[in-house]
């Protein structure tokens, strides 16, 4: 048996806008843990979800899993090859790239 267990996860490239303000703390936050913006967002939101009863109560009940995607998320294949759109999103809006930590601004 192995002594390390590996996990392999699956990430998505994820388009989302954010105020600049938070997005300034992001990178600050990311750069005081000598991280990246992408692991920074990523966790907080884990802690989050974890933290809130609320919602770990909700996740419980048969609403959840009826929740309307709005999340534009663009999965790539293994390969790099081709993005795929998924939620009918083709290009990300103005906002930050969840997937690659970088920031579009107008």
């Amino acid at each position: 048996m192995p002594l390390l267990e590996i996990i392999q996860t699956r990430q998505v490239t994820a388009s989302i806008r954010l105020d600049e303000p938070t997005a300034v703390l992001i990178d600050q936050y990311a750069a005081f843990l000598h991280a990246t913006a992408d692991e920074i967002v990523d966790k907080a939101l884990c802690y989050v979800f974890a933290k809130d009863r609320d919602f770990q109560d909700f996740l419980r009940t048969p609403e959840a899993a009826h929740v309307p995607e709005s999340l534009r998320i663009r999965r790539v294949p293994q390969n790099g090859a081709a993005v795929e759109a998924v939620n009918g999103a083709s290009k990300p809006s103005n906002g930050t790239e969840a997937g690659n930590g970088s920031r579009l601004r107008s």
